[in-house]
């Protein structure tokens, strides 16, 4: 695994080659939507989720696998200029991702080997319990060295919310009952160090000992010291539906329900052009300039969580509130041209920054795919699916792997040549992908 590949120039896959690339692996796709053309010219969406399918399990799902380290987790340094490289640190976001993905991708059929996926989320499990588990103060190391030492023992719960993420889905994947045991521990050690009894929220950041970091204290690595952030409670929004969807245990149907509510407040008002990165721990608001904006990205993900959880509830969505979240995205935040979501932006004005993430894109096909579970045949959503599957295809895979480069410009031209890292696991695209897939493949 360290052997450091030849380095080769960032390739893109054109709309032919995509095609090619499967039907050398024994498929056809069929004719496929240039991102310019009129709705009426695009293939259906079945035929779509049909290529989309045949892409996870022949080209993505074969790549992640290959990330599997022998010594334990996996190596996640791959870049489409620079080849792989010998990594800095496994850190514990990126290693419960992919349990998460692989356990997934199991349960789903998508793995080309009868338990290859299985396998290797069980390796990382193993990894997690044996390395990345505080033997003395509980919780989860935030990273390891490559030999498995600690090189950052700090307690960020960004990371911990990952990690009952990732041990929800692998009991569902191999029904090792030890792993909801574990993430029930987890959950209650979150509670009883990080929920924050006199305001609601949850404190961010802590020392090894879950002593909490000062005030902005310097390399917080996610987000910022002592402040409230949109990121990390939408993701224990995540973890908590998955954790009480398995456990409809009081405790935790109590904490998914105020995440839900905190979110929907503060974070991702209705109003979706208030959205707000960070709060005080009060929720009075942050008036530091660099904590101003919104993220696209993470408005639509919030949206389609929002509805996921409110589901596990039992409740009847929000759907006006996910619909609203949509429209700003597509007023303000979408290519309408060439497909695709940008980056940042504030209020109700143009994208400030246009760059094309590849997380932000998978996210907008998954909530793209919930509002026309809503809103059948409806047409802006239609488009915009069909455009930012187009583009990442056509201008966003790396033709030798097949992989969604990290970031394109608007245009699609290649600003960041990551394809496997710290923070570029297969979450977001399978996610999405997949959801796409299901909903729309032809029984």
């Amino acid at each position: 695994m360290g052997a450091t590949l030849a380095p080769m120039q960032a390739r893109i896959l054109s709309r032919r080659q995509f095609a090619r690339s499967l039907a050398a692996a024994g498929t056809a796709l069929g004719a496929l939507p240039d991102v310019g053309a009129a709705p009426s010219s695009y293939v259906s969406l079945a035929t779509e989720a049909t290529a989309w399918r045949r892409y996870l399990v022949e080209r993505a799902i074969p790549f992640w696998l290959g990330t599997v380290d022998p010594m334990g987790g996996y190596t996640l340094s791959d870049d489409a200029v620079k080849g792989r490289s010998l990594p800095w640190e496994k850190q514990l976001v990126s290693q419960a991702r992919m349990i998460w993905g692989l356990a997934l991708a199991h349960r789903r059929g998508l793995c080309p080997g009868h338990d290859a996926c299985l396998h290797a989320a069980q390796h990382g499990i193993l990894y997690l319990r044996s390395r990345m588990k505080d033997p003395v103060h509980g919780g989860y190391f935030f990273a390891v060295a490559p030999d498995g030492t600690p090189r950052d023992p700090r307690k960020l719960l960004y990371g911990h919310a990952f990690v009952i993420y990732a041990l929800v889905e692998w009991f569902r994947a191999s029904g090792d009952r030890a792993a909801m045991a574990e993430a029930m521990e987890l959950f209650h050690q979150v509670q009883s160090k990080a929920h924050d009894r006199a305001h609601l929220g949850w404190t961010e950041h802590f020392e090894r000992d879950w002593s909490p970091l000062p005030l902005r204290a310097p390399n917080a690595i996610v987000e910022v010291a002592g402040l409230k952030s949109a990121n990390t409670h939408l993701h224990l929004l995540e973890a908590f539906t998955e954790l009480h969807s398995e456990t409809r245990d009081g405790e935790v149907r109590a904490a998914l329900a105020e995440s839900i509510r905190l979110n929907q407040r503060y974070f991702y008002p209705r109003n979706a052009a208030r959205s707000a990165f960070h709060f005080n721990p009060d929720w009075s608001p942050v008036t530091d300039p660099a904590s101003a904006g919104l993220s696209y990205g993470h408005n639509v993900e919030f949206a389609w969580l929002m509805v996921r959880a409110e589901e596990a509830l039992g409740r009847r969505p929000s759907w006006g509130h996910f619909h609203a979240h949509l429209a700003h995205c597509l007023r303000c935040g979408t290519d309408t041209v060439r497909g695709g979501i940008y980056n940042r932006g504030a209020r109700d004005e143009p994208a400030s920054d246009t760059r094309k993430v590849w997380w932000a894109q998978a996210e907008w096909i998954a909530a793209l795919t919930d509002g026309l579970r809503d809103k059948p045949g409806h047409a802006p959503y239609v488009q915009a699916l069909l455009r930012v599957l187009a583009f990442m295809r056509d201008h966003a895979t790396d033709a030798r792997t097949g992989i969604w480069l990290d970031t394109v410009s608007a245009d699609g031209t290649p600003k960041s040549s990551g394809l496997a890292h710290s923070w570029k696991t297969l979450y977001h695209d399978t996610r999405g992908l997949l959801k796409f897939v299901e909903a729309f493949q032809k029984a």
